[in-house]
């Protein structure tokens, strides 16, 4: 079986030392493909970099809802100026993020508005990072309409993954589910229509209860499947 892990920032520092063994150990388990979302401006070359040369890495480029005092209103342009040079697999890592502490909302909600029309005139998916803002996302994607895309670690309510299901998403689940005490991502993704649902790591972060404390590697991506697997 070949496997894609649908989110993987094997760009990163934390791989800078050993990138190519990650990716061999990825290949040995049957991770074929890994995306590679970019998350602010400063680091696509070094994402792009990366990818360049290698076809198992899909490169994505897209501002991060998180770092918003590292972004600049010219960042916009440049995301539109490489998605015509470099023609990423999609626009992302982007979204909202209400949970982080005195979130810019409405500065958030502008930015991802600006980079979803993007994605829309691009006839691009995008990658969304969403916390505690699922509902506000659903409404800029009504009023925006991207080409669908992955909502990214999804831990929303049925409720809002079918809504996400009909504008055309799928639903990323990553090393949280290993865990038992996760029931709702656990009861999402047993219930939830097979076609709708992705994998991915989002290594470095968030690693599986049989790597906790440890670096988060694509390698891994092959117990995430077993945990879905089990619970279906």
């Amino acid at each position: 079986m070949e496997l894609i892990d649908t989110h993987c920032h094997i760009d990163v520092a934390d791989f800078g030392p050993d990138r190519d063994q990650v990716l061999e150990r990825a290949m040995e388990r049957g991770v074929h493909t890994l995306v590679v979302p970019g998350i602010e401006a400063g680091t696509w070359p070094q994402l792009l970099r990366v990818c360049r040369g290698r076809e198992e890495l899909l490169p994505a480029l897209g501002l991060h809802p998180v770092y918003m005092d590292r972004h600049r209103l010219e960042d916009l342009r440049v995301l539109e100026e490489r998605i015509a040079s470099e023609r990423p697999v999609a626009v992302g890592e982007i979204g909202l993020d209400f949970f982080i502490p005195d979130p810019d909302r409405r500065g958030q909600e502008r930015l991802l508005e600006a980079q979803l029309c993007i994605a829309r005139d691009a006839g691009l998916p995008v990658l969304l990072h969403i916390r505690k803002a699922h509902d506000h996302v659903l409404k800029l994607l009504r009023r925006v309409r991207p080409p669908g895309g992955i909502a990214h670690a999804f831990n929303g309510s049925r409720q809002q993954a079918d809504q996400f299901i009909d504008l055309g998403f799928r639903l990323g689940f990553g090393g949280v589910i290993t865990f038992d005490r996760a029931r709702k991502i656990r009861g999402l993704a047993a219930k939830l229509p097979l076609t709708s649902v992705v994998l991915e790591t989002d290594a470095p972060d968030q690693p599986g209860c049989q790597h906790r404390g440890e670096r988060n590697e694509p390698a891994y991506l092959p117990d995430i499947l077993e945990t879905v697997a089990r619970l279906r």
